[in-house]
């Protein structure tokens, strides 16, 4: 049975603690990831993003992992950052991860899972806690038997690259290998990036440094994003539909290759809308608020209607050559989904 692996928010969802967000769906989540203060991740500084200091961070964090262990979720503790500059290969680094680990097993939060972009964190965590599953990051973008061959002895399960997430064929093939390796995938099913993003790279290395990043003089007239500064003009809008997401309605369509499904709520404002449209399996909204990041404000007043799909969005999106320079399919559903309205429920 398909199951969600979801995010650990950085922010307070309106007051109420994640675990009971977690307790209302426990049927169907089996895994929670979250970051530790101080250390780099995929998702920047967490104590700068949650306006929280780190001390009360950390216990908030201790406090409501303790009570989603007694639930029987795993935690998957993320060591996801894209670079850990001149600390990459270091010995530092290793008794750094070795010490955020062994803090929290003395905490009753006992890690199940570490993910990383770093196979010398793998390694690290293989020599000195066997017991840990130990994942491949979506951030590392493996989507290819030969990129889990080179790295199958430091990794017991991989994020499948999510540039495959429409092609059902090629996540086949993975699978099959992962099932003759006694390795796991992973499918992050709502990342709201752009696919085959050009940027990506020089973006990922930017969140790793942006504790550093903050204290510059930056340039003012420069929009380090590809995603933000491209749907500035509306022709790219279309751009947003041909991405990797997929919708709630669909995700029926992976239960026979994924037994856990990755949900972003780290940086989400709503995970427990997210979670809600995944578990129940369809949302009526903008379609673009179940993603991370959003892009909402980039279409505002406009919004993706969910429910305006046509009948074959998947299997069209699943199966076609992801050659959208030559096909008008999508700007065809575009103009169909596309709403000039605010007014859609929160809770659908």
């Amino acid at each position: 049975m398909m199951k969600f692996a979801v995010g650990f928010p950085l922010r307070e969802s309106g007051g109420e603690p994640f675990f009971e967000i977690v307790s209302a769906y426990r049927e169907s989540i089996s895994e929670v990831f979250f970051a530790w203060p101080e250390i780099p991740t995929g998702r920047g500084d967490a104590a700068i993003h949650s306006g929280m200091e780190e001390q009360a961070l950390r216990q908030r964090l201790e406090r409501e992992l303790k009570a989603l262990k007694t639930m029987g979720i795993k935690l998957d503790l993320l060591f996801n950052a894209n670079c850990y500059g001149a600390e990459s290969l270091s010995e530092k680094l290793a008794e750094k991860v070795c010490a955020v680990i062994d803090q929290l097993n003395r905490s009753d939060c006992g890690i199940d899972i570490v993910t990383t972009t770093s196979p010398a964190i793998a390694h690290t965590v293989k020599k000195h806690f066997p017991g840990i599953e130990v994942r491949a990051s979506v951030n590392m973008k493996i989507g290819t038997v030969k990129g889990m061959e080179y790295l199958s002895d430091l990794f017991d399960s991989f994020h499948v690259q999510r540039d495959y997430n429409r092609d059902l064929t090629h996540l086949r093939e993975l699978k099959d290998w992962a099932d003759a390796n006694g390795k796991k995938l992973v499918l992050l099913a709502n990342s709201g990036c752009f696919v085959h993003c050009s940027g990506q790279i020089f973006h990922d290395n930017n969140v790793a440094h942006e504790s550093e990043i903050c204290k510059m003089q930056n340039l003012k007239d420069f929009n380090p994003y590809v995603c933000w500064r491209s749907l500035k003009d509306r022709r790219n809008w279309v751009k947003l539909l041909q991405n990797t997401w997929i919708r709630p309605e669909d995700i029926h369509h992976y239960e026979e290759l994924f037994d856990t499904v990755k949900l972003a709520t780290r940086i989400h404002e709503l995970p427990g809308l997210v979670i809600d449209a995944y578990v129940r399996g369809r949302y009526s909204g903008n379609t673009l608020d179940l993603f991370e990041p959003t892009f909402s404000g980039a279409l505002a007043p406009y919004v993706i209607d969910n429910t305006a799909f046509p009948e074959n969005w998947f299997q069209k999106t699943a199966s076609c050559d992801k050659m959208c320079h030559r096909c008008g399919y999508c700007d065809g559903v575009l103009k169909k989904v596309l709403v000039h309205t605010g007014g859609f429920d929160e809770f659908c």
